[in-house]
């Protein structure tokens, strides 16, 4: 029987204590002593949310396999917990074993989103480990990050001891047996170090050098010893129907954000949508097996007990099997009320028949991404969507028995006008309108459409990094602005209207495009209290101006600037197959409002077929 990290009486003090005690349905146990290494596997944020997340249940299956492995997880303690293991001086624990995260070999963190920076700090502190990489001892686990936002490492490098370039299906085991190696080798903690950089997709920040311009410009970043390479390639896993899946992934027993079975048939996107990250990050697509989902879909479905699976992909709707698979698991699981989601479908590849099937199961709302009211701007961010196509999917959803319709959209586009704003407001009464076309008898009660905005953040590695961002008082101005067009609409009473926080955005977009200048101004907001700044309530804007402030650093430069062709980035070092060059030409081509066909249309040389796998292999 495990020992629990945590008295009752603390358990019983905080809000969902189930969030600290671990065993839950298909958690992995075994005996800490019997094993090499020990990998505790952390999401900086709460449980709720990290428990939702597929990466980490690939890894954590994936470690566990390995009999030399133990694989554990680790959350950030909601804020109540915080106060009393700070007070007490209790250390933060893995849940499995409930022993100190201080005692693993490493500590991977996943960087999912940059609001979760300060909550990387909260983490480090609470499990004992020196913040700062440089002041680590042999004595301290290795702390290494992964994920969308290793991308660009360079505004938490300091913190980091490794990052992981890429997908973790590739090198991680690489990775573990190098350490192995050096566990018992005498050698010191550089020495691992080293040893890690020579494995390619691992980055390794004490290992390089980084100089500045007087215009606060990057001059310089180079690697300062042979082991670490000049560029730091992206590892793909190329066989996704010949890797690691959970079979039988972990079930919490408290609610959280993801109740249901999560299938991913495919990684990638063939679309070039010029301000989507991941679209450039992840290629070129991948598509799993239809037998490979088939067979995963069953054993999750089986080992969890949910009733709901939603199929994965950054564009569902170019996965080029997803009429058999959903029709097959309608006719597998037709009696046994299980709901299919279907998220990331494009409107202008919406399949009426696969609809109508899908909600046969239980109705829900259904989710359309235009994320640009005018035609003009759709053609900027290379959405590839026509306002004919929009209304026509809109239809086709209303024929089949959908009332309820949520849009998302952006504000703060680059180039973007007042005419393109309402043309947010326009599109949406439209939809309305396409509606109550429908006889009477075919309506299913009062059309409900949401709206919402979110504010436009340029990222690494997307043709948009050039492009300067908006301020926060121009965001709000296009917001009231974008509220009023839409009271005025003829079917305004049928429209809701949600937007994002224009402060928060704002400091996503300094770190989305930061440089290591900024660990200092993290720690410092840390240390006036910042945690959790992806939460509304626990967001305090004057400690991170203050921080940039007292550091010498603006928003402005961060995010106000038009960044010129060949300046040097602080993330140029890493490369993801899709070249520079290639971005600079898609931005080029969003000031003249071309259309970039789709990777299945025409090969636009991109660079990701230097991997030789996915779509690049396929014939056109």
């Amino acid at each position: 029987m495990r020992k629990l990290a945590l008295s009752d009486e603390i358990l019983l003090s905080v809000e969902k204590p189930a969030r600290y005690i671990g065993g839950e349905i298909n958690m992995v146990k075994k005996n800490p002593a019997e094993v090499d290494v020990r990998f505790c596997m952390c999401f900086p944020d709460v449980y709720e949310i990290g428990m939702s997340h597929l990466g980490i249940q690939i890894l954590y299956d994936m470690f566990n396999k390995r009999e030399d492995v133990y694989c554990e997880r680790v959350y950030s303690p909601w804020v109540d917990l915080d106060a009393i293991m700070r007070k007490e001086n209790i250390p933060l624990f893995a849940l499995e074993s409930q022993e100190p995260v201080k005692e693993f070999d490493f500590l991977g963190i996943t960087l999912q989103y940059e609001m979760c920076y300060t909550n990387i700090l909260q983490i480090l502190e609470l499990s004992q480990i020196p913040l700062y990489a440089a002041e680590r001892t042999m004595e301290d686990p290795f702390v290494i990050g992964g994920g969308p936002c290793s991308y660009n490492p360079e505004p938490i490098a300091d913190f980091f001891d490794l990052f992981y370039i890429g997908e973790g299906e590739t090198v991680y085991f690489d990775l573990i047996d190098i350490y192995k190696e050096w566990k018992t080798s005498g050698e010191d903690r550089n020495s691992f170090l080293k040893r890690a950089a020579s494995i390619p997709g691992i980055y390794v920040p004490c290992l390089y050098e980084v100089s500045y311009n007087e215009d606060g410009t990057l001059a310089e970043f180079r690697p300062i010893v042979p082991e670490a390479p000049e560029r730091v390639v992206k590892q793909v896993e190329s066989e996704l129907s010949d890797t690691f899946y959970p079979s039988k992934p972990l079930v919490p027993y408290i609610k959280v954000t993801q109740e249901r079975v999560v299938l991913e048939i495919q990684r990638g996107c063939i679309r070039g949508c010029r301000f989507c990250q991941a679209g450039m990050l992840y290629r070129p697509i991948r598509p799993r097996n239809l037998e490979f989902l088939k067979n995963y879909a069953k054993e999750m479905l089986a080992s969890t007990g949910y009733d709901e699976i939603t199929l994965s992909s950054l564009s569902s709707s170019d996965y080029k099997e997803l009429p058999e698979l959903v029709y097959w698991l309608i006719d597998e699981y037709r009696d046994k009320g299980v709901n299919i989601s279907l998220p990331s479908l494009r409107i202008d590849a919406f399949a009426l028949d696969v609809m109508s099937k899908v909600q046969d199961v239980r109705k829900s709302s259904l989710t359309f991404a235009p994320e640009a009211g005018s035609q003009r701007m759709r053609n900027v961010i290379n959405k590839g969507l026509t306002e004919e196509m929009i209304l026509q999917g809109a239809m086709d959803a209303f024929a089949g028995g959908w009332n309820r319709v949520k849009l998302y959209f952006m504000l703060g586009l680059p180039g973007e006008t007042d005419e393109d704003i309402e043309g947010i407001a326009v599109l949406s009464d439209k939809i309305a309108r396409e509606y109550y076309t429908l006889p009477k008898d075919k309506r299913q009660g009062k059309v409900n459409i949401v709206s919402s905005t979110s504010i436009f953040v340029p990222k690494p590695f997307t043709p948009f990094q050039w492009s300067p961002m908006n301020t926060k008082e121009e965001a709000r101005k296009k917001r009231f602005f974008l509220l009023d067009k839409i009271k005025g609409q003829l079917n305004a009473k049928s429209i809701k209207y949600n937007c994002h926080d224009a402060d928060v955005s704002e400091l996503e977009g300094v770190l989305a495009r930061g440089d290591r200048r900024l660990s200092s101004v993290i720690l410092q907001a840390y240390r006036n209290g910042c945690i959790y700044d992806a939460w509304s309530e626990h967001f305090h804007y004057e400690h991170w101006e203050k921080a940039m402030s007292d550091h010498g650093l603006t928003m402005e430069f961060y995010n106000g600037r038009q960044r010129a062709e060949d300046e040097l980035f602080p993330w140029d070092f890493i490369d993801i197959g899709v070249t520079k060059e290639f971005m600079y030409r898609e931005y080029e081509r969003s000031l003249r409002g071309e259309v970039t066909p789709n990777c299945r249309e025409n090969c636009s040389g991109c660079g990701a077929a230097k991997f030789g796998c996915g779509v690049c292999l396929e014939e056109r």
